[in-house]
Parts: structure tokens; C-alpha cells; sequence
């Protein structure tokens, strides 16, 4: 049998800094529990233990005394090759997540869990525990609701999956309801909205659709073409057309970068200070009024007038419901 081959320095240090930790989530863990979670022999856990007895950080005389030192109840360790840790330094002055920062992380790992590929996932639920217990406060009860999208979602992976066509019947920003065949070819997600691209044999194009639009989505047995699979994805989501409409906007300099996938134009700086104008391309008046919606008080409708007077009369009619 080949001798294991020695570890390196850094190799050692990685696996102190991932014992303590263990040691403080799992107290009178026994020595063979320990070897077991880290895959390595039971005497390199008794060595590491007592190399984390001597270890610490010096007060304030530049000295170690009591309370600078990891402590451990060494006759348990000595007698029953049990682990107990009875005082514990400097780990605990590691930086701890706020707990507004731990909730945020906990929402979206959250969101990862309610998609269906990654539904009822033990380590998703194992990280979210323990950013709970490790923030600096507590992070209260955070939820994501599932999104209508889900059901619809789990459809078009699995026609992506098998290389099947997907049929549907899909409602357009007018509200117009058509019947449509596309051969699926990749699921991405904007911000809260996820969309399908796919040869749409209807328009015989390269076309992309809002899956909260997609009715009664059903996966065919017939494969796509190899014609299909060769159709180049662009990398940005949407793509101009002829027929979109031209708009001037006077945005934020800050919130320019969350138009890039329209591609837009810089056109110089806007009216108000800290602003900048910019041409864009928009399938339709609809789609302007959502993308301004989704910029409050960072995007104002330039031009050209009946683009303008859409997005204002929308708004007001909006703002007449709160009345």
C-alpha cells in the first residue's frame, strides 16, 4: 500500500480553519465523527486538536494568558476521544453578516429552492440555516412566494431537454391570443420575468417569449430540426427588429447600464444634472410604458410625441385608480 503523501503547509492551515467551525456547530462531536465529515485519518484530527489547544490571539499585555488560548476539556478528549470546546478566541471576531445582508441571501437562495430543478434541495435548506444562525442579528421570517411562472417554466425545460418541439397558445402585449409552434432552444430570466427563445415556426424567426404570457404550453414528440439547433443565440435577450418603434429617454447615470440589453445610443447628457439621454428600439408603446415602470424616477419618455403622450396618459390613468 502506497504511503499517503504529506500535506502541504497550506493544505493543513485550510483544514484548521474548516475544523473550529465544526467543532463550535457540533460540540462532544467524537474524534471518529470528525475524521469521517473531513475524510481524513482519526489521528490527524487528535494532532489538529491539540495544535488547537495552543493556538490563540494575545491580549492586550502581548502575552497569552488565560482566555487568549482555545481551551478544550481535555480529559474527555484524553479518556473518550470526544471534542469539547470550553472557550474559544478570535473566531468569534470574524466578520458576521448584518442581518439585513444574511436575509437578502436567504431570500434568494430561497428563490433558487421554488425552481423547479432545485426543488427540495437539502443544501440549499442546510446554507439558509446557517446564515440564519450566523449574522450578527437576528434576520427574522423571510419567504419568496412561488411565481405563476413555475408550472409553465418546468414545461419549456423539459421540451429543451428532450429537443422537442413546444406548442402553446400565447397572448401578446396587445392582447391578441395566437396559437404557436416553436422549437425551444434556451430559458433565460430578466429580473423577476423568464423568457423562452426559440425558432418560431409561425414567423419563421428567431423569436423570444414572456413565459407569464405562455397558455397551456404542451411538449410535442417531434424533435427540432438540426436547422433549429444551428440558429446563432445572440447574447443579449432582445434583439432589434424593422419594425420596432425608435424612443429618446433622459435616464440616470447610474441606471444607463440596466437598458444594455436594448441596445441603446448615447446621445449626450439629459436636462437634469446627473442624467444622460439615450435611443433605444422598442417593440411597442406597451413595452415602453413597462420599462419606464420598472425605472421610477430614473427614466423620463423624450421622444417622440405620441411615445410620450402613451407613456403619460398610461400613468395617469394609473394614478386616477388611486383616487
Amino acid at each position: 500500500m502506497a504511503e499517503a503523501k504529506p500535506k502541504q503547509a497550506q493544505d493543513k492551515l485550510a483544514f484548521l480553519l474548516s475544523l473550529v467551525p465544526y467543532l463550535m456547530d457540533h460540540d462532544g462531536v467524537s474524534v471518529t465523527e470528525a475524521a469521517a465529515q473531513f475524510g481524513v485519518p482519526a489521528q490527524q484530527v487528535r494532532d489538529a486538536v491539540r495544535l488547537i489547544g495552543v493556538s490563540g490571539i494575545p491580549g492586550e499585555t502581548r502575552t497569552y494568558q488565560h482566555g487568549d488560548l482555545f481551551d478544550i476539556a481535555w480529559d474527555d478528549f484524553e479518556e473518550n476521544d470526544r471534542i469539547v470546546l470550553t472557550n474559544m478566541v478570535a473566531i468569534d471576531d470574524s466578520p458576521r453578516f448584518s442581518a439585513r445582508e444574511a436575509a437578502a441571501l436567504i431570500a434568494g437562495l430561497q428563490y433558487l429552492s421554488a425552481l423547479p430543478e432545485n426543488a427540495d434541495r437539502a443544501a440549499l435548506a442546510s446554507l439558509m440555516s446557517k446564515l440564519s444562525r450566523g449574522a450578527s442579528g437576528r434576520t427574522g421570517q423571510v419567504s419568496v412566494a412561488g411565481a405563476e411562472t413555475d408550472a409553465v417554466l418546468a414545461v419549456v425545460r423539459d421540451a429543451i431537454a428532450r429537443g422537442v418541439q413546444l406548442r402553446f397558445r400565447y397572448v401578446d402585449a396587445q392582447g391578441v391570443t395566437a396559437d404557436r409552434t416553436i422549437d425551444p432552444l434556451r430559458v433565460e430570466s430578466v429580473d423577476a420575468d423568464w423568457y423562452v427563445r426559440g425558432w418560431d415556426h409561425l414567423r419563421q424567426a428567431l423569436r423570444t417569449f414572456r413565459l407569464d404570457r405562455v397558455l397551456d404550453p404542451q411538449g410535442s414528440e417531434q424533435a427540432i430540426s438540426a436547422e433549429s439547433r444551428a440558429v446563432p443565440l445572440p447574447d443579449r435577450l432582445f434583439e432589434g427588429s424593422p419594425d420596432d418603434l425608435e424612443v429618446v429617454l433622459e435616464v440616470a447615470e447610474s441606471a444607463a447600464p440596466l437598458l444594455d440589453d436594448y441596445l441603446p445610443q448615447r446621445l449626450g447628457a439629459g436636462d437634469a444634472p446627473g442624467t444622460v439621454r439615450i435611443s433605444l428600439r422598442v417593440s411597442h408603446h406597451h413595452g415602453l410604458k413597462r420599462l419606464v415602470a420598472g425605472m421610477p424616477g430614473a427614466a423620463r419618455v423624450v421622444a417622440p410625441a405620441d411615445a410620450v403622450a402613451a407613456v403619460a396618459e398610461w400613468a395617469a390613468a394609473g394614478a386616477a385608480r388611486y383616487r
